[in-house]
Parts: structure tokens; C-alpha cells; sequence
């Protein structure tokens, strides 16, 4: 799918808003993180940190998957994506690994580590809720405008982010108010297992793609409705799909009669692959065209 200018622009912008808010972040939660002494901070300062490292993926990407295809890439640039996300992933389960074992570690200690400046930390997580809210929406406007899956993926991130950070915003209130410093741990606990399911769905995402497996079922399926019925189509075979990125690649043969023009079963196979291409704006698609044999069965 070729982006206008617009289009580019809109995607550059929200991937530019992705990595200053996380900038941002990253350096608000350092300051909490050092006045409190709160885990459930730390947890939300790793995830942020994530967040820094996946925009800045999310950035190249969309910047270098938007290049048109060339000689050494001839299906594009978009397994770039793909790639990052299998790095990203061992980041994020490491980071996961560290707070969990961390926060257990302080849990079942005696004497609980009390928290300090629970108010300036209050005040830091809130403003970082507040900053992710309005990310989330200016990345929303970009991702109905432009359909870019990038924009739209690193919004629902941010949209998952949300929980630990309102969730040390739970600890830091209770332990200023009745001495519960224990709920920081429970909470960096919690927002430590979410992002090792993060990592585990982000990890398995990027290597079946890398692995080139199919796209999900429903496209598959969607696909051959369209080709199944289409005029001129007297059957279709060998329908083969992958993925790259965001990118959908799309193999199909379809049966033509033999006894009509070149040009007449050319404009079949053009329209059929404008239907495809327009039922799913991603997709780049080859069709083969043979013969339609009546007395025999594929």
C-alpha cells in the first residue's frame, strides 16, 4: 500500500509524540523512583523504559518499512518490524524477570521497606497517566486516518501501560494513608507478570513472522470468499499468504477459461486483485492465471 504524504506525515508524528512521551517518562520516574524508593515506580520506570525502546523501533520502522522496494529488497522493508520485536521481547522478559524477583524478594522480608514522598510520587505517576491518555489519543486519530498497524500496535501498548502505572499511584495513596507499604510489592508483582506476557506475545508474534506462517485464519479464509466467487473465476488454488511487518503477502492461481483474450482474462485477474487489496489495504498480491480444465479436477 502506497502512503500519501500526508499519510507519512501523520505516521512520522505520532511516532515522534511515541518517543518523546516515553523520553519523558523514563526521566520523571527516575526522579520518583529516587525519592520513593517505591518498586511498583521502579516496575512502571522498566516498562517505560520499554516503551522508550519500542518507539524508537516503532519510529525506525515505520521510517524504513515505508521504503519502496528495491533491488536487495525486492517485497519491501517491512520484516524489519519483526525483527526489533524478537529484541524488544528478550528486553522486556529480562525486565520482568528483575522486578518480580525483586518484589518478592521484598515481600516476604520481615521488616517491609517503607516508602518515602509518596506525594511527589503521586504527583509524577498521575502526570504520567495524564501524558499516556493524551498519546493514546493523538495516536487513535492517526491509526483511523492512515490504517498504519505500527501507530495502531504501539497504541494498545500504551493503553496496556496504563495499568501499572495507575497501579502505583494505588500504592503510593494507601501507603501514605494507612502505612500499607507492602501493596508496592504485591503491585510491582502484578505489573511485572503482565509485561512477561507482553514479552512472551510480543516474542511469539515476531518469530512467525520471521518464520513466514501464514497470515491468521480469518484473512485466509476472507481471501478465498472473495476469489470464490468472483466473475470470471471458475476456480482457484494454491492460495499462499505470509507476513512481514505489517505487510500482508498474498500467492493465489485462479482457474480462467482458456477460450477468451489474453486481455479479457487479464482485466479478471487485475479486478480480483484490486478486490483483495481493497478488502485488506496491506496486501501485496501475485496472481498466476491457468487454464480452467472442465473434465478434470485439481
Amino acid at each position: 500500500m502506497s502512503y500519501s504524504e500526508d499519510q507519512q506525515r501523520l505516521n512520522l508524528s505520532a511516532g515522534l509524540a511515541s518517543v518523546g512521551v516515553a523520553t519523558t517518562l523514563v526521566l520523571l520516574k527516575l526522579w520518583a523512583l529516587w525519592a520513593t524508593g517505591a518498586l511498583s515506580i521502579a516496575a512502571s520506570l522498566a516498562d517505560s523504559s520499554m516503551d522508550l525502546l519500542i518507539s524508537l523501533a516503532g519510529l525506525g520502522a515505520i521510517v524504513y518499512a515505508a521504503r519502496p522496494a528495491d533491488e536487495d529488497h525486492a517485497f519491501g522493508h517491512t520484516s524489519v518490524e519483526d525483527l526489533t520485536s524478537l529484541g524488544q521481547a528478550v528486553f522486556v522478559f529480562g525486565s520482568g524477570c528483575a522486578i518480580l524477583w525483586a518484589a518478592g524478594h521484598r515481600l516476604v522480608t520481615p521488616a517491609p521497606h517503607e516508602l518515602a514522598e509518596e506525594g511527589a510520587g503521586i504527583v509524577v505517576m498521575s502526570i504520567s497517566a495524564v501524558v499516556t491518555l493524551a498519546l493514546v489519543g493523538w495516536q487513535a486519530r492517526v491509526a483511523r486516518r492512515t490504517g498504519n498497524k505500527v501507530v495502531a500496535a504501539d497504541m494498545l501498548h500504551y493503553v496496556g501501560d496504563l495499568m501499572p502505572t495507575l497501579g502505583a499511584i494505588l500504592a503510593l495513596i494507601l501507603s501514605a494513608q494507612f502505612g500499607w507499604s507492602r501493596v508496592d510489592s504485591v503491585v510491582a508483582i502484578l505489573a511485572a507478570l503482565i509485561m512477561l506476557r507482553g514479552a512472551a506475545k510480543i516474542g511469539v508474534e515476531g518469530w512467525h513472522a520471521l518464520m513466514d506462517r501464514s497470515a491468521p485464519h480469518e484473512v485466509v479464509e476472507g481471501i478465498a470468499e472473495i476469489a470464490q466467487i468472483w466473475p470470471g473465476v471458475h476456480g482457484f488454488h494454491d492460495l499462499k499468504t505470509r507476513t512481514a511487518g505489517a505487510k500482508l503477502f498474498v500467492q493465489l492461481h485462479i482457474e480462467l477459461d482458456p477460450e477468451q483474450s489474453l486481455m479479457a482474462a487479464h482485466e479478471i485477474a487485475a479486478s480480483l486483485k484490486r478486490a483483495i487489496i481493497e478488502a485488506y489495504p496491506q496486501a501485496d498480491v501475485i496472481i498466476h492465471m491457468d487454464p480452467w480444465l472442465r473434465d478434470k479436477r485439481r
